[in-house]
This record gives structure tokens, C-alpha cells and sequence, in this order.
């Protein structure tokens, strides 16, 4: 049985990992990628340290310093289950291994809801990208889509309108977020709102060159030649592993303290997965290394 066990290779998790390895906790990281959602992001200009920094090459970094400290990895082995046992905790690995701890940090993040349309997998990270915020400045000067009409969608437009050459919205349905971005958006002259349009395919050679949506009233396609095209219709938390453990809120993530602690003794949470509000790479990455100081006391205390 381990001390204590990660659950998720993004920056929550290697940030975790990092702390409970200079704690000197005999622990285990486990997750189906290193990276998480950093492995779709194209550039990142708002991680201190760096003035930009690709994605690939941050998670490269993290990698890196995370060699320096003994601790045992299982990476492409996905938790699809987490069970309360005597003493701790047991995780089932989709492959069906299993693993057991005393304690359990859970930073399994969230995943971009996709539009699941002929090109969107092909040019992800080449143009198609999940999160504005991130990328948004890599397309300064071009035309670019924004696809979504909800909060989310309508902030990145926010965004673009004042850095890109022209921003279309494209929304399935009519506009759903607030009334008070709707407003702002109203003033953007290098701005066309395309409500009631569907996304029907993304084209491109090496990279976003168009993008094919569909009129529902008149059922007539047309091309918008853009260069980046983000997707903004909401994310999923990876949190199915822990439904039936704890009580989840209405939108699926893990509710925290301030302290990184759930309901539940000895089970932490920490990254996009929780109810912390703000799901950036720092935030979670600092978030991690809350956890880990945190379980590392409740581990302490057990021990006494």
C-alpha cells in the first residue's frame, strides 16, 4: 500500500507529485497522459517564469524536473473506479490493475466538450483550440472563429475582437450567456454574430484554413476562411471515477475547502476537476502543491 496516491498527470498532479516527493512519501502518480489539457494548448504567454512557452515543451519541463524525484509512475493506465477500503484507498485501472493507498489526491482535470465534426481532431492544436485564454494571442492579427453561445464563448470573442483582424461567432442556437456580454459584443465592429448556424466540418492542410457551418432557417453552407477556430461549448470534468465515492456538484466537479479536503478523510482534490473557480495552468498547479502539503499532514497524523 502506497502513502499516498495521484490521480491525473496534468500541471495539479505533477505539481503534487513533485511536493509529495520531496516530502519523502512512498507514493504513486497515475494517469492517462502527462499533460492533460496543456497537450491542446498552442501557446502560453501567462505561466510565470516564461514570456511564451509552447505547450509540448512546458509539459516537457515539467517532466524533467519531476525525474529528479523517486516516485513510482503508471502513465497510459486510466482510473475508471475509486473505492473506500480498510485503511485507505483502492483505485481500478481501466486495464483492471489495481492500486491502494492511505491517501488520495485526485487531479484528474476536466476535458473540452467537442464539436465532433469532420477536421476537429485532425487540427487540434494547428488552429483548432479549446481554450481562448491560452491561445487567443497567437492569432492576433488573423480572422478567427469563435464557436459556442454561452459565457464561455462570448468572453473569448470578447477577447478576440481586440486583437484579431475579424471574429466570427457561431452559435448553434440563439445567444444564452449574459445579458451584459451581449451588450459589450454589440459594440465590435470587426464582429458577426452567426446564431442558428451549425458547425459542420473544419478544413485545412497543416493548419485552420476554413471553417463550413450551416444556415438552419435556409439549410444554406458557406466557408469563413479563418486561421483559428476555438471551441467554446464547455468543458467535462473527468470525475466518473469518483461518482459513486462522493457527492458531486450539479456540474460534475469535486467540491473542496480551501484546504484542498473533500467530504471524505484522506481524499484531496485539486485542478479543474474541483470547484475551485478558476481553471488555469498556475491555478492549478498551485492548487497541487496545496494538496500534497495537505495530505502529507493527514498523513502525519495518522501516524502518530
Amino acid at each position: 500500500m502506497y502513502d499516498l496516491m495521484i490521480i491525473g498527470g496534468g500541471p495539479a498532479g505533477l505539481s503534487a507529485s513533485i511536493y509529495t516527493a520531496r516530502k519523502r512519501l512512498n507514493a504513486l502518480l497515475i494517469s492517462g497522459d502527462i499533460g492533460g489539457q496543456i497537450n491542446q494548448t498552442l501557446g502560453i504567454e501567462n505561466y510565470l517564469g516564461y514570456q511564451f512557452i509552447e505547450g509540448p515543451e512546458l509539459i516537457d519541463k515539467f517532466q524533467t524536473q519531476m525525474s529528479q524525484y523517486p516516485i513510482d509512475q503508471k502513465i497510459g493506465d486510466k482510473v475508471s473506479r475509486l473505492e473506500k477500503i480498510e485503511g485507505g484507498f483502492e483505485a481500478v485501472a481501466e486495464a483492471g490493475d489495481r492500486y491502494q493507498s492511505r491517501a488520495v489526491i485526485f487531479a484528474a482535470g476536466k476535458r473540452a466538450r467537442k464539436l465532433k465534426v469532420p477536421g476537429e481532431t485532425e487540427l487540434t492544436g494547428r488552429g483548432v483550440t479549446y481554450c481562448a485564454i491560452c491561445d487567443g494571442p497567437v492569432f492576433a492579427g488573423q480572422r478567427v472563429a469563435v464557436v459556442g453561445g454561452g459565457n464561455s464563448a462570448l468572453e473569448a470573442a470578447l477577447d478576440m475582437v481586440k486583437i484579431a483582424e475579424y471574429v466570427y461567432l457561431v452559435s448553434l442556437t440563439p445567444l444564452s450567456g449574459d445579458a451584459i456580454l451581449i451588450d459589450k459584443l454589440s459594440d465590435a465592429k470587426n464582429l458577426s454574430i452567426l446564431t442558428e448556424h451549425q458547425t459542420e466540418k473544419i478544413e485545412g492542410q497543416d493548419f485552420v484554413e476554413r471553417i463550413v457551418i450551416k444556415n438552419l432557417k435556409s439549410g444554406e453552407s458557406k466557408q469563413l476562411d479563418v486561421g483559428g477556430i476555438f471551441i467554446e461549448i464547455g468543458l467535462m470534468p473527468n470525475s466518473e471515477a469518483v461518482s459513486g465515492l462522493i457527492k458531486l456538484n450539479e456540474a460534475g466537479e469535486v467540491p473542496v475547502n480551501c484546504s484542498n479536503e473533500t467530504e471524505l478523510a484522506g481524499f484531496y482534490a485539486a485542478g479543474d476537476v474541483t470547484t475551485v473557480p478558476e481553471k488555469q495552468i498556475i491555478v492549478a498547479a498551485g492548487e497541487g502543491a496545496k494538496a500534497a502539503l495537505q495530505a502529507h499532514r493527514y498523513l502525519q497524523r495518522l501516524a502518530e
